[in-house]
């Protein structure tokens, strides 16, 4: 994994730069600055606005008691493609927008579930109570912790004696 990494982060500002440069030869270096400029702010705005439609969703599923799995996956790829918007290079913008539209980013969550389906599992806990089965004291699952506040309650007043 992290030979993987290493190379992607060779790899893709190599192959970016080769792009900007087979760009500037075919328009102009002044046309390529103000592509990599202007898709930078357009990003920038479009990133900010799905973010905050993205903290609307999620705000929304945590109202009606739901839980915000996709909110959520939502929010982490539009962080993402803010980053890669932000980062010069006409790969990384491309992959930045397609995360910044909604079909794209249900395309990579679809994408990313194939790929990892299985592999991972899953947990539910509930207040009160742990996952179905015994608790981690042999209580029942789902039975509600002894209250200690039932006992009857002692009134006293401390005096503290110097000798």
């Amino acid at each position: 994994m992290f030979f993987k990494l290493l190379a992607a982060f060779i790899l893709v500002p190599l192959m970016e730069l080769y792009l900007l440069l087979q760009l500037a030869e075919v328009t102009s270096v002044g046309l390529t600055f103000l592509i990599v400029l202007v898709t930078g702010i357009l990003g920038s705005i479009l990133a900010r606005r799905e973010g905050v439609n993205a903290w609307r969703r999620f705000r929304l599923a945590m109202a009606e008691g739901r839980m915000p799995g996709t909110e959520i996956q939502d929010g982490m790829m539009i962080a993402f493609a803010a980053a890669l918007l932000l980062t010069p290079g006409l790969l990384t913008d491309a992959l930045g927008f397609t995360l910044l539209i909604p079909a794209g980013r249900t395309m990579v969550r679809h994408f990313i579930a194939r790929r990892y389906r299985g592999s991972v599992q899953f947990q539910v806990f509930q207040s009160g109570g742990g996952p179905s089965g015994p608790g981690p004291f042999g209580q029942a699952p789902h039975r509600q912790p002894r209250r200690h506040d039932d006992c009857d309650t002692i009134d006293a007043t401390s005096v503290e004696r110097r000798a």
